[in-house]
């Protein structure tokens, strides 16, 4: 199976200067003229380039990040560059309330991931942006698991989109996610296969407890894995099939 690996970064871990930016990087920054958008996107830059020298064992030191850029492709997915020259890696960001996630696969992949706040969305916006199929199981579950189960479906809805590079440009309703994968978990009882999604939907998630979900979209089934701790919510999905992800934990 496919190897992942994710980290995850906040404002508090952001360094003061700027010395880990390129120029190019910090031209592209400083025209950014809203300030919510600048913050999301230097948070992001520094987890991805974080997340990448980890991953190819490359010094962590403000210059030499600054070596990595994170450019945006034809289609906005992010490519990761070193000494201005492509890197046979895949990554994926996503940002939420201060937090910023990089998803890394050590080849060229479909590869997505999203960060999703747990909460109240209104009957409206699950009509209009949910496939049938996924209104009946949102409709079926509990009051008390409605918000995990949305952000969940939502949130893999937004991991597949950007595995399929075209975000939310394309239809939401055309992706179809479940929360379990039920082919390769029918029957077995294992960690990352469970029995009772009204019990896991609430049950409290470490670094390690993933649990499967499928996304499908024109006869393509994207597998991956979701978890959440208190109100945040994470989905990946890949294509190939990838193994749970493994949480990078780097000095600050």
């Amino acid at each position: 199976m496919l190897d992942l690996y994710w980290l995850e970064e906040t404002d508090g871990n952001l360094p003061p200067g700027n010395e880990w930016l390129s120029e190019s990087d910090a031209v592209r920054m400083n025209a950014l003229n809203i300030a919510k958008r600048r913050a999301d996107w230097r948070l992001g830059r520094w987890t991805a380039k974080r997340a990448v020298a980890a991953c190819l064992n490359l010094s962590a030191h403000p210059r030499s990040l600054a070596a990595i850029e994170i450019r945006p492709a034809d289609s906005g997915a992010p490519e990761a560059f070193i000494a201005n020259q492509p890197v046979a890696v895949t990554i994926s960001l996503s940002h939420r309330g201060g937090i910023a996630a990089c998803t890394v696969a050590l080849s060229r992949v479909e590869l997505g991931c999203d960060l999703e706040s747990i909460e109240a969305r209104s009957d409206s916006f699950i009509a209009d942006y949910f496939t049938t199929e996924e209104q009946e199981l949102i409709t079926r579950a509990s009051l008390a698991d409605r918000y995990r189960l949305t952000a969940l479906l939502w949130s893999a809805k937004e991991s597949a989109l950007k595995a399929l590079h075209t975000g939310l440009r394309l239809d939401t309703r055309s992706v179809r996610a479940s929360p379990v994968d039920a082919v390769r978990c029918r029957g077995q009882k294992r960690p990352g296969c469970p029995q009772d999604l009204a019990l896991t939907l609430g049950a409290p998630a470490g670094p390690n407890s993933w649990r499967p979900l499928h996304v499908h979209y024109e006869g393509q089934i994207f597998q991956g894995w979701w978890q959440h701790t208190g109100d945040l919510m994470r989905t990946v999905v890949a294509m190939p099939s990838p193994a749970p992800p493994i949480f990078l934990r780097l000095a600050a």
